[in-house]
């Protein structure tokens, strides 16, 4: 059983920088992306990753987050930079292998103007 689980989220001032780790266990997965899911809101895709390196980001979070993965340590990143109060939310790694899609626990994340 395919287990990923997040880590890093904190408390951040506006302007400041935050990096999310999502660690996979349990076998391996093709596609990474983060979610996130703000309170009231609908959770929405921000960014995904290939095994291969390939990356898209929503225009949410274009030039400011940064997604990545270190195959050889089964994890992945989220380095996000001059955050916003708009970004605070709840954030999830989410991944897919040949058989099915797997969801982290999720970390929050909130961003103090």
């Amino acid at each position: 059983q395919v287990q990923l689980v997040e880590s890093g989220g904190g408390l951040v001032q506006a302007g400041g920088s935050l990096r999310l780790s999502c660690t996979t266990s349990g076998g391996s997965i093709n596609f990474m992306a983060w979610y996130r899911q703000a309170p009231g809101q609908q959770r929405e895709v921000i960014a995904g990753i290939t095994s291969g390196g390939s990356t898209d980001y929503a225009n949410s979070v274009k030039g400011r987050f940064t997604i990545s993965r270190d195959n050889a340590k089964n994890t992945g990143y989220l380095q996000m930079n001059s955050l916003k109060p708009e970004d605070t939310a709840v954030y999830y790694c989410w991944g897919i292998n040949d058989y099915r899609a797997y969801w982290g626990q999720g970390t929050q994340v909130t961003v103090s103007s």
